[in-house]
């Protein structure tokens, strides 16, 4: 006979059921049921949500469609992109009450997969600190191009400056603090490439630390976190975290998978045996198979080979990553639509090798369960690349706000900044 796992206790006590729980937790079902059955132990965001559930008088359906109308707390989504850092935090009671993203293709995707109640502004530059809405959390993936090594080498070629020198996107952090100055949240995540942390010998990392700590006065802690853990890719990303009171917050206590026991791509490739339904137009056919649109064409499978052969010799690293189901693939980025050559999907014995659908790359950073297809792609191939590749792995961001969440529901008294641009003058020099 099955021992009842805590989890099933605790749901039982809490008097809600696995389904409703899955739904308004935003965990996937399958996920809720291997913790019902003690296959895999719960999130603490679970858990704590369950306590919650207990510690209150009203019951379990009442605290659900409260916190599910108002939201624990309040956030903005800078930088938004497809609503990845969003993702993370509205299971654990965040509302998103303001969203920018200049990207007009990036907004489509972002409005099919997220209710919005606000119009998503656009350059973030262009809008006046009056008309963004208070708010408990500001959440903003600035973007990475002038601290990504790939950034600082294209920049370096064309003899152009990058970092805080960069005028169109280096600056972007300094409209983040001047946000941050003005309406003083509870707190803030920064998200952004693992190189801003030596970027410029760890000057660029210092003027950030230094800003935010020493001239907006958040206590801030940082990490650098490894997607293999929760997704089969490797992916390195540095997330910044500041509260506006002291409190004991750390990222000592995430709790996150070691990444030698993270899930292999067979758990987000099409299955292509019919045990799929038909997604198209990514796949086909009785059993679901591949559109054939993603396989490499011979010429371009040959200049791959070619370039690999060509750099193996001189000695440097440089080549296409090809992958099978048991394999955990290299970073997914942005340039992802002109080749594929960092994620090529063997096939069969004598058929070129793949390129991810789309659908893929969405299990693959995390927006939707492995085997589901309930994130909407209304935008072409070129465009989800680019998003996908561009975007946060919403399990890592799902971690980290289940990290922060119980210093979210406290409500202290702010400390309003009268002069800001005394504190950015202060600050940026």
């Amino acid at each position: 006979m099955r021992s009842v796992s805590e989890f099933s206790r605790l749901r039982t006590s809490a008097g809600i059921s696995i389904d409703d729980f899955a739904d308004a937790a935003g965990f996937s079902r399958s996920t809720v049921y291997r913790w019902e059955r003690g296959i895999t132990p719960p999130r603490r965001a679970a858990v704590r949500m369950l306590d919650d559930m207990l510690r209150r008088s009203r019951s379990p359906a009442a605290v659900l469609a409260a916190e599910e109308e108002t939201g624990t707390f309040t956030f903005i989504d800078l930088f938004a992109g497809i609503g990845g850092l969003r993702r993370g935090f509205e299971p654990f009671g965040g509302r998103c009450v303001f969203t920018s993203e200049w990207d007009k293709h990036s907004q489509l995707t972002y409005r099919a997969n997220n209710e919005c109640d606000h119009e998503v502004a656009g350059d973030i530059t262009k809008v006046s600190l009056a008309d963004i809405p208070a708010h408990d959390v500001l959440l903003a993936g600035f973007p990475c191009q002038p601290f990504s090594i790939a950034g600082v080498s294209k920049k370096n070629a064309l003899n152009r400056p990058h970092g805080f020198l960069d005028e169109t996107q280096g600056t972007l952090f300094f409209n983040v603090a001047q946000i941050i100055a003005h309406h003083r949240p509870k707190a803030f995540l920064l998200e952004n490439v693992r190189n801003l942390l030596s970027h410029d010998k760890g000057r660029t990392f210092e003027v950030i630390r230094r800003t935010l700590v020493d001239e907006l006065g958040y206590q801030v802690d940082w990490k650098i976190i490894n997607a293999k853990s929760l997704v089969p890719q490797h992916r390195e990303r540095i997330f910044i975290v500041g509260f506006r009171e002291p409190n004991a917050f750390s990222f000592a206590g995430l709790d996150i998978p070691d990444v030698l026991s993270g899930p292999k791509l067979g758990t987000i490739l099409h299955p292509e045996d019919g045990s799929e339904e038909i997604d198209p137009p990514f796949t086909r056919g009785n059993i679901g198979s591949v559109s054939e649109k993603y396989t490499l064409t011979d010429k371009l499978w040959a200049y791959l080979q070619g370039y690999a052969d060509k750099h193996k010799a001189a000695g440097n690293g440089f080549g296409f990553g090809l992958v099978g189901p048991t394999d955990t693939s290299r970073t997914l980025s942005a340039r992802y639509y002109k080749d594929g050559s960092e994620i090529l999907v063997r096939q069969a014995e004598g058929k070129n090798p793949r390129r991810l659908t789309p659908r893929e790359c969405a299990r693959l950073m995390g927006f939707e369960e492995p085997g589901g297809q309930e994130f909407k792609i209304p935008v072409s191939d070129t465009q989800a690349y680019r998003q996908f590749g561009n975007a946060v792995v919403v399990p890592v961001v799902k971690a980290v706000a289940s990290l922060m969440a119980p210093y979210l529901r406290t409500e202290p008294a702010p400390v309003v900044v009268e002069d800001t641009d005394r504190v950015l003058e202060v600050a940026f020099g």
